[in-house]
């Protein structure tokens, strides 16, 4: 292989490298937060602890947003058949946009034991920003409903955001970092200084295989 060959092949194999870097940076994820409710039902005051999940979807102009509860926070002291308890909750929006999303999902897919926690199914809503910038999203008021009673489940302890976003909204710039609409968001820290690094390498990198590769091509005119 000839000098100017081989140059042409290491500038353009490095450009690669740095575009590999680029691709592999990790993106922020959504947190799990611990919520401590303090519920008011029939039988009286209980509180119990349920790790929340909160992911958003880009959807047209919004976010279909999923809340997730790993624990039961409720129980009833008699069995509840199948579909007989319907959730429902509030997602609080901070940040760029002050607001509240109503969530809502499925009854229960299966009967409930008497005085066993109750699972909550996932429930979802649609959030369409009005404002755009970043965004935070936390677990809020839960309202669970059945055989005719309702329990309210209100965090205790103050939790934080299961989610933060960068929003865009309708009719506004796509936010830096969230090109795609998927809802995630570029690592901060150190390691944006290594995607800077990386990015930048690629693009001289590139410059320079292309600045190679004129120069063989001229080179060869000249001689011809």
């Amino acid at each position: 292989m000839s000098d100017r060959k081989r140059s042409t092949a290491l500038a353009l194999a490095s450009a690669l490298a740095g575009s590999a870097v680029l691709l592999a940076a990790p993106a922020a994820q959504a947190a799990v937060v611990d919520v401590a409710y303090d519920c008011k039902t029939p039988i009286g005051d209980k509180s119990a602890v349920s790790p929340i999940d909160i992911k958003a979807v880009k959807e047209g102009d919004g976010y279909k947003l999923t809340m997730s509860f790993q624990k039961g926070v409720s129980s009833s002291p008699i069995e509840l058949g199948k579909g007989a308890m319907n959730p429902s909750a509030v997602i609080v929006v901070g940040g760029a946009e002050k607001a509240s999303v109503p969530v809502s999902g499925p009854p229960n897919p299966e009967a409930a034991p008497a005085n066993t926690p109750i699972k909550i199914t996932d429930l979802s809503g649609t959030y369409t920003p009005k404002a755009s910038g970043k965004v935070t999203f936390t677990a809020g008021v839960l309202t669970i409903k059945a055989m005719g009673t309702t329990t309210t489940c209100t965090p205790g302890n103050g939790p934080g955001p299961s989610l933060e976003l960068d929003v865009t909204a309708a009719g506004g710039p796509a936010p830096a970092g969230d090109e795609d609409g998927d809802g995630t968001l570029p690592q901060t820290g150190p390691t944006d200084s290594a995607l800077a690094l990386g990015t930048l390498g690629g693009t001289v990198l590139l410059s320079g295989a292309v600045g190679v590769l004129w120069l063989t091509r001229r080179g060869r005119r000249a001689r011809s």
